[in-house]
């Protein structure tokens, strides 16, 4: 299963033409891209779903979805499936030669 999981917005950096940041999702940090998500500031939280942040979220609804993706048993597999991804929006903001940012979520 794969779920949009919040995260915390620790930084925003342009890459690549792209805005990208990196957010902490319980300890597991990693780049998402911004796009899609112009307003979204450092300290706050964005729902995630591959590479891609698709929302801002308040800091109370983002620690009530953690609590209960932990309570059904989802939080674990899903910050696992983090820790064993590569930055994967990171790879798609990358621009293949001769081309502009390609980002096709």
């Amino acid at each position: 299963m794969c779920l949009a999981v919040p995260g915390r917005v620790e930084s925003i950096r342009e890459e690549h033409d792209m805005r990208m940041g990196r957010v902490n999702f319980g300890g597991v940090v990693k780049d998402v891209c911004l796009a899609y998500v112009p307003d979204v500031a450092v300290g706050d939280y964005t729902i995630v779903h591959v590479g891609f942040a698709l929302g801002r979220i308040d800091e109370a609804a983002a620690l009530e979805t953690l609590r209960t993706f932990a309570e059904l048993g989802l939080l674990e597999e899903e910050l696992e499936a983090l820790r064993a991804t590569g930055d994967a929006a990171t790879a798609a903001a990358a621009p293949a030669a001769g081309t502009g940012p390609g980002v096709t979520p």
